[in-house]
């Protein structure tokens, strides 16, 4: 029994894959690691078509192929939504990344690092170099706990409650649930770092009480040094602990958009 080919190129069919594709799209455009310009833009292309091929039945089971739009405006309607739908899970796993920055933001101007920048290739901007150790550090996290999996099965949960064939309405539980993402960037980045910056908060008083005690020592030029000591040795002694809560916070945020249309 020869497997009819030309059965899976009906018109529906090739519109019902474009939607899938572009759903796909969206989220790589915004997601984390996948949205970053060192990886080839052939890569991302055959990435998303090989997941579209691979996702296209299971997808079919929850979204019906039937009633698919022949028209221009309709056919461009839906493909908005799609890259809307994909771009807001990519979106709100992206915001763990940019807490994780800002962490590395804080602690680089406390310690006073703040000027040496370097370019981010998550983010494409120049970062503090503690910024990028934060940063790499949450990678490895990411990946570990399997981030990237989270990514394309959120997409693919996301047919069950948002069929391509349905009208895609922005609902208020969905908006309150992106803005709560939004509000934990400085919560996380807070429960990064507090240990070292509160202890360079400390540092930076005493210091201060210091020149004041005695006007003649230049403080400013010698806590430089000592603030870049003690902020290493600190985030050497911490380093265990702050990967632990790193990846839990991780793994709980993405469960969390995981759930958001599920």
């Amino acid at each position: 029994m020869f497997f009819d080919v030309v059965s899976l190129l009906t018109p529906e069919k090739v519109i019902f894959f474009i939607l899938v594709l572009t759903r796909l799209s969206g989220m790589m455009l915004t997601a984390p690691l996948l949205s970053t310009y060192p990886i080839p833009a052939p890569i991302k292309a055959c990435l998303i078509g090989l997941t579209a091929f691979l996702m296209f039945p299971l997808v079919a089971k929850v979204s019906p192929i039937a009633n698919m739009p022949t028209d221009m405006i309709g056919l461009s309607v839906l493909v908005l939504r799609e890259v809307i739908i994909g771009s807001i899970i990519g979106f709100c796993m992206n915001l763990i990344f940019v807490s994780i920055q800002v962490a590395g933001q804080m602690i680089s101007i406390e310690m006073g690092l703040a000027m040496s920048e370097l370019l981010d290739p998550v983010t494409r901007q120049q970062t503090p170099v503690m910024g990028q150790f934060y940063l790499f550090m949450a990678m490895i996290a990411f990946l570990y706990i399997n981030g990237d999996h989270y990514l394309f099965t959120s997409v693919l949960e996301s047919y069950n409650s948002i069929p391509i064939e349905t009208n895609f309405v922005i609902q208020a539980a969905l908006v309150e649930k992106i803005l709560y993402f939004s509000s934990q960037i400085f919560v996380i980045a807070f429960s990064i770092i507090i240990p070292v910056y509160a202890i360079l908060f400390v540092m930076s008083v005493l210091l201060g009480f210091t020149s004041k005690m005695m006007p003649q020592m230049n403080i400013f030029m010698l806590a430089i040094p000592i603030k870049i000591y003690f902020g290493i040795i600190l985030m050497s002694l911490f380093i265990s602990k702050t990967y632990t809560l790193m990846s839990t916070t991780i793994e709980n945020l993405l469960i969390r958009v995981h759930g958001m249309f599920i």
